[in-house]
């Protein structure tokens, strides 16, 4: 049979191929693409295109089924993950519509949010202030002893200014890198927050 048979006339082989056997009204028959683009119809399909896409049709050349195309690991992997935001993105959907009944309440809780990372951000900029001077006093009064103070007859630094300078200094990259994770939390509030408000009115239909 010809390609065109094939595409033209499937009511007459799906036909014949529900009167093969009896009871064959609730057999099903499988359309499926060979590799050079040709249409076939039959009761099984070739295992060398069972991964392939195929529909399934009943006696009178109705679809009831699609089966796709299996994937390979990379697209099953990418499909996954698909399904896995979409599962959060309704969770984060509803989250918002139980949470918040307005945009105005959202907007409250950012500005309360904020300005708590705002305060605390204040607090170690100041103690970071404060540490830097220290640290600067501690380091010109280390310049009166040795190592620093290469003139002969000075004195060895103290073993307490020595501890204070290395405190100090510990204390200051420790609250650089506080102030840095609180300066990137504010970030992420605010990007977090003006997300949450853009996606309320989207499901609220707010402008």
């Amino acid at each position: 049979m010809t390609r065109s048979a094939w595409i033209l006339s499937p009511f007459i082989l799906l036909c014949a191929l529900a009167q093969a056997q009896p009871g064959s009204a609730e057999r099903k028959v499988y359309k499926w693409t060979d590799k050079s683009g040709e249409v076939h119809y039959g009761d099984h399909v070739p295992p060398e295109y069972a991964s392939e896409e195929r529909h399934v049709m009943n006696a009178r050349g109705v679809e009831v089924d699609r089966i796709e195309k299996q994937k390979t690991p990379e697209q099953q992997t990418i499909a996954d993950q698909k399904a896995r935001d979409e599962i959060a993105q309704r969770d984060r959907d509803r989250n918002l519509l139980n949470t918040y009944v307005s945009v105005q309440e959202i907007e409250r809780l950012r500005d309360q949010r904020l300005s708590l990372v705002s305060g605390q951000i204040s607090v170690t900029s100041a103690f970071l202030e404060t540490l830097q001077t220290r640290q600067k006093k501690l380091q010109t009064t280390s310049m009166n002893f040795r190592p620093y103070n290469q003139k002969p007859g000075a004195p060895p630094m103290p073993d307490q200014i020595a501890e204070d300078l290395v405190r100090t200094g510990n204390d200051i990259r420790a609250q650089q890198q506080n102030l840095r994770q609180k300066r990137k939390e504010e970030a992420t509030l605010r990007s977090s927050f003006a997300s949450d408000i853009e996606r309320f009115k989207q499901l609220k239909s707010v402008h």
